[in-house]
């Protein structure tokens, strides 16, 4: 896809290839989101979000204009920081100016979206310089949200990976190494390995060299060491795409707002009442593992939902499961847990808050709580996939599952609850 700056004026959003609104830009730089009447009449229309989800369950259609940025579900499409930089400077496009990189990188969003530009669509009088779009230069046109360099990968019939040419359609993300923290790519690949061995639902995933890595741009394939690929959840047989959204999108938050604003008894509220005990007690038991591990970085963009059916949400494959302790001292939760953010501990008090401010009933969860304890305990003591870990990176993680085990251990049976 090419596109004019001095046209362009309005995107058109497909879901499963189907026309569903319109995202328009008005004068002053704002934007607006429009259904198709044709979405708001059918009955049987795909779920886009449950932000647009009212309280009788129709749909909430909006009517205000966002300013500079884009509204809040499309603005989570968007990659961030450094990976936000990178594809905007390929692609001649300011990183601040929403509309057109999602214009950019909309052939290959996640989940089941496109967003294209309306061919036809003259730009308001006076802003018809705003970008500079090189159509002639390389460009990656893919959306992986997140701050970590990645690319969208395809595997080869010989079981390698490459990254296509125009960065689309592949099935497979590639995080490259950090510059700033040691070992993070191994450091992924075996808190998801812990995570499969304690029952924990997480997608396919390898290490690869760089080196390895067909199809890297030359000044990201100048990187050593060891890449994680990671199946995409999103993509089905034959190219097939699952719809779905990140909590940032749920609660109609920028990503600004993914450490604030809300809490995981926010998240336990939606999955209880959308997915019912399966979900809401998937989602719990990963959270205790969350602690146990030391990932300080489960922010609202780190969980999501699918919805396979086109309709109903479930709760998505784990996935940026990440030991941050080793990197940042004294590292607390992204979000609010039971009313603490420690990784120090969990209590049976903690999980009583939680419990009432999710509105679940109280009675099962710290039996998952010391359950979950007991299995990771045990899987990491026998983890093959440890021995990938530098040794300082490794011995942080064993003393962060002893020290949470033994906290959950002396908080004991909790006092009867009352439903």
């Amino acid at each position: 896809m090419t596109f004019d700056p001095k046209i362009l004026n309005a995107l058109v959003v497909k879901l499963h290839g189907r026309p569903i609104g319109v995202i328009n830009r008005l004068g002053g730089d704002r934007h607006l989101f429009s259904f198709e009447q044709s979405y708001i009449d059918d009955p049987d229309r795909p779920t886009l979000s449950l932000s647009y989800k009212g309280q009788s369950g129709g749909l909430v259609v909006p009517t205000r204009a966002v300013s500079t940025r884009l509204p809040t579900f499309f603005s989570n499409l968007l990659p961030e920081g450094h990976l936000r930089e990178y594809l905007a400077a390929r692609g001649g496009v300011k990183t601040r100016r929403e509309f057109y990189l999602l214009a950019l990188l909309g052939a290959d969003l996640p989940g089941a979206l496109v967003v294209e530009a309306m061919e036809g669509i003259t730009a308001h009088e006076g802003e018809h310089k705003q970008e500079d779009h090189r159509a002639s230069e390389p460009i990656l046109r893919f959306s992986l949200a997140g701050v970590q360099l990645k690319f969208s990968a395809v595997i080869e019939a010989t079981g390698g990976l490459t990254i296509p040419a125009n960065g689309m359609g592949g099935s497979w993300i590639v995080k490259l190494p950090s510059s700033r923290f040691a070992a993070v790519p191994e450091n992924e690949f075996a808190m998801l390995a812990l995570a499969r061995a304690v029952g924990i639902e997480v997608p396919k995933n390898r290490l690869i060299d760089v080196g390895d890595l067909g199809g890297l741009p030359k000044d990201a394939g100048a990187m050593k060491g060891l890449a994680l690929a990671v199946e995409r959840f999103d993509r089905g047989p034959a190219g097939t795409s699952v719809h779905m959204e990140d909590f940032a999108q749920v609660f109609g938050l920028f990503p600004d707002d993914k450490y604030r604003e809300r809490s995981y008894a926010n998240i336990a509220a939606v999955l209880w009442a959308e997915t019912g005990e399966t979900g809401t007690y998937d989602f719990f038991r990963r959270l205790v593992f969350s602690v146990l591990i030391g990932n300080g970085d489960m922010h609202l963009k780190n969980w999501s939902l699918l919805y396979p059916d086109r309709r109903t949400p479930v709760l998505s494959p784990a996935y940026d499961f990440v030991a941050t302790l080793p990197y940042i001292q004294n590292d607390t939760l992204a979000l609010s847990f039971g009313s603490s953010r420690s990784l120090s501990e969990i209590t049976t008090e903690q999980v009583r808050r939680f419990a009432d401010t999710a509105r679940l009933p109280a009675s099962p969860l710290w039996p998952m709580v010391t359950e979950m304890t007991d299995r990771t305990v045990a899987a990491w003591e026998n983890l093959d996939e440890k021995s990938l870990l530098p040794d300082e990176l490794r011995q942080t993680i064993s003393e962060q599952i002893r020290k949470v085990a033994k906290s959950i251990r002396q908080s004991g049976t909790p006092r009867p609850i009352r439903e």
